[in-house]
């Protein structure tokens, strides 16, 4: 099975965690494909196919329960950067969203 011919390309997530979130020493876990990796807060930067639709899911794990779950498909045509804010309390969900300059008109 040869996977030279897989085009990719990279893919930027800013993990966000708001100031006053009540948890504290929890790192978020990313989901890419199905396929889950430990993450940290802040900027970062993954592979992903160049030519197909990728889920993206962010989710957070206190040792009892998963909360902040969210998720986004990534089209090939979406830009190649993304937001996951974080929920301030241990439940609820999160939110994913592509991440657009500040001058930018929606």
């Amino acid at each position: 099975m040869s996977t030279a011919g897989t085009a990719t390309r990279r893919i930027e997530l800013t993990l966000h965690k708001p100031w006053f979130a009540l948890y504290g020493r929890i790192k978020p876990t990313l989901v890419i494909a199905g396929r889950g990796q430990p993450a940290q807060w802040g900027l970062g930067t993954w592979q992903v196919p160049a030519d197909e639709t990728v889920v993206v899911g962010v989710f957070l794990f206190n040792r009892m329960w998963r909360f902040g779950q969210a998720e986004f498909a990534l089209e090939p045509t979406h830009p190649p950067a993304l937001r996951y804010s974080a929920p301030a309390l241990p439940f609820g969900r999160g939110r994913i969203r592509p991440n657009t300059p500040m001058g930018s008109v929606r």
